[in-house]
């Protein structure tokens, strides 16, 4: 074990010497590329005995290599990726796992790989840190025979305040902020250190791409850059945001990029992977690795690997990769917002638009979230709004998706331009009363086709009536009650696609409750078509004629004036021209006015039916046709009067 103090007592030594000639900055540059390649190296050794000890509880389940985690790290030994699928439990509380011992060592040794320039630059906290390791390395001493105890591996990897993981982590940290200050130079806002001529132009690109976005995070902490080089590689870290495990690591080793990304949020780990959809990435399955000290106790980790055919396109890659990370600052919490909205696919596919476009979700956030929706929808229902209806369900999912793409456009444009979050929220507001008014003026459109098919089917009856004496009378009607039959038929599909509207908004209600009325009129109309088919007409039926042609006219003009109605109804709302409502009432008036004039008619044909000698079975019909056209104005009052109603109530005094 003595051997394994070397690297650490040689540091020391050196930065003694070094200390004294007050030339620090000559070790530090080395020793932090030495650090955070170390640093590398813990977390696929640590990973490593992880994925033993899983293979041993459950070897049922196939065990992984960890081939790219293990060429990504810089470690040489290609024996290494048969150690996870060595484990083997050989008691409740030991394991065997191949060269365990090799591992251990290395691990300790690259931990105080990892304290040489903190003690090297004297930081405060370096005593403690060399105090912890020498702990830790006495507790875990050197398995023997390749076998490691429960509690062994428990001090390497757990994520608890005592083990050599949580050692590691606190002093990358202290690294990050050691490596920050002696940076020889900031470029393009990057902390860069020890770098080859070359790798000038790549740190360029990548924060140019930064750089582009970065505005999208307003002042919200986050994308620290620090580039150095070691060995062959170039080393590009940036913080993304303020959690611990979410980090960027970018390897730049020829024209090939090695993009090692960590979240404790999965989802949001696959969406950063949908970000470069079509750009030949290729990645590797993604690990999930428990940690105590990270939020939830787990966190994910995928690796990303991008050759680049020539210099431009790698520039052009790295400056992609930079810019697309504010999209991950506070993503998670955008997607809660959004969800009080939308179905949860739905938040995620809108956060992927915003990102594709340059909008980002921070001005959303920042403007006031879901506040600003929730407000919105407050001014536009004239009321409180109802928690628990969400919008998909009020506009429908397409909609609602292109409502919230305006609200996240126009939070980042116009936080971006210096305009009010009051302006911004008035947007919101008077947008989403154009999409319920067109939604309003959609049902509107429904009612008119369904009126318009309604005056087609009282048109047919009319016309049936009057050709009661022509030649091939018969096939005439049968050619009537057809289309009648199809135009009834398309107006149940109207009021079935109001009903659809209605579960998704009750705002709709009204219009199914309108056009609910409006197809008895066209269910009545139907009927009377079909019975002119059976009528065998003769002239000893003369004097039943005309009292059922003139109702069949006066339910044609009923239909008209309701038709008319609702198509001045797109024109009035509080403050509307004194002309538009007169129109409008001076319709719905006449369809009170015709339901009058069919009342006295029906009584004629009554009358007229009681005193003829027409046969029985024809007066029935006769009979049954005067009923549906009576009821049918029935209807169209009853229709009229709802319509107006409504109009009064809900459009003229809201």
């Amino acid at each position: 074990m003595g051997d394994m103090k070397t690297p650490l007592a040689a540091v020391s030594e050196k930065s003694r010497i070094i200390g004294a000639l007050g030339e620090k900055q000559l070790l530090l540059p080395s020793l932090l590329n030495g650090a955070l390649a170390a640093n590398d190296r813990i977390k696929y050794y640590l990973s490593l005995l992880q994925s033993a000890r899983r293979h041993a509880e459950h070897p049922e389940e196939p065990a992984v290599s960890l081939r790219a985690e293990r060429n990504a790290s810089g470690v040489a030994e290609s024996a290494f990726d048969e150690v996870a699928a060595s484990g083997s439990k050989q008691s409740d509380k030991d394991y065997r796992i191949a060269h365990s011992g090799e591992i251990c060592e290395a691990v300790l040794r690259d931990a105080g790989e990892m304290l040489a320039p903190l003690a090297a630059a004297a930081r405060d906290g370096a005593a403690e840190f060399a105090a912890r390791l020498e702990r830790l390395r006495e507790q875990i001493g050197r398995p023997r025979d390749n076998l490691m105890s429960a509690e062994q591996i428990a001090l390497l990897a757990a994520g608890g305040r005592d083990s050599l993981h949580r050692l590691v982590m606190d002093a990358h940290k202290a690294l990050n902020r050691l490596q920050q200050e002696i940076s020889t130079e900031t470029l393009n806002g990057a902390r860069v250190y020890d770098i080859a001529a070359g790798d000038r132009p790549l740190i360029q690109a990548f924060m140019r791409g930064v750089n582009r976005t970065a505005p999208l995070k307003f002042d919200h902490p986050g994308l620290g850059t620090t580039a150095t080089r070691a060995g062959s590689k170039l080393i590009i870290q940036n913080d993304i945001g303020t959690t611990d495990a979410h980090v960027l690591v970018v390897h730049v080793e020829g024209a090939t990029v090695t993009a090692t990304y960590t979240d404790v949020h999965l989802q949001r780990l696959l969406f950063f992977q949908g970000l470069f959809e079509g750009r030949n990435v290729g990645w590797e399955d993604m690990r999930s690795k428990k940690d105590e000290a990270v939020e939830g106790g787990v966190y994910h980790l995928c690796l990303g690997t991008f050759a680049a055919p020539d210099q431009s396109e790698l520039e052009e890659f790295l400056a992609f990769l930079g810019s697309r990370l504010v999209f991950l600052i506070d993503w998670n919490r955008a997607r809660k917002r959004l969800r009080n909205f939308v179905p949860k696919r739905d938040c995620i596919a809108l956060l992927h638009w915003a990102a594709e476009h340059d909008h980002g979700h921070m001005a959303f956030l920042k403007a006031g979230g879901e506040q600003i929706i929730y407000d919105a929808l407050e001014f536009v229902v004239s009321g409180p709004y109802r928690f628990g209806t969400q919008l998909h369900e009020m506009l429908g999912v397409d909609k609602a998706r292109s409502y919230l793409k305006f609200v996240l456009k126009t939070a980042a444009e116009g936080l971006l331009h210096g305009r009010p979050e009051s302006l911004i929220r008035d947007e919101a507001r008077a947008e989403l009363f154009n999409y319920f008014r067109s939604a309003e003026q959609n049902l509107l459109d429904i009612a008119a086709r369904h009126a318009a098919l309604i005056t087609e089917i009282a048109g047919a009856v009319r016309d049936g009536l009057a050709q009661l004496h022509v030649p091939q009378r018969a096939t005439r009607a049968a050619r009537n009650a057809a289309r009648a039959k199809q135009w009834e038929k398309q107006a149940d599909d109207l009021l079935n696609e109001t009903r659809a509207a209605v579960r998704r908004d009750k705002e709709a209600e009204f219009f199914g409750k309108l056009l609910g009325a409006a197809d008895d009129i066209a269910d009545e109309l139907e009927d009377a078509a079909f019975h002119l088919t059976l009528l065998q007409w003769d002239k000893a039926q003369a004097e039943l004629e005309k009292p059922l042609c003139d109702l069949s006219e006066l339910v044609v003009q009923g239909a008209q004036e309701y038709l008319k109605a609702l198509e001045t109804v797109r024109f009035i709302h509080r403050g509307a021209a004194r002309e538009d409502t007169q129109d409008f009432l001076e319709s719905i008036h006449r369809i009170v006015a015709i339901e009058h004039q069919t009342d006295d008619l029906h009584r004629t044909a009554e009358a007229a039916l009681a005193t003829s000698s027409v046969d029985f079975r024809q007066l029935h019909l006769i009979a049954r046709t005067a009923d549906n056209l009576e009821q049918a104005a029935d209807a169209l009052l009853h229709t009229g009067l709802t319509l107006r109603d409504h109009v009064l109530d809900k459009v003229i005094a809201a």
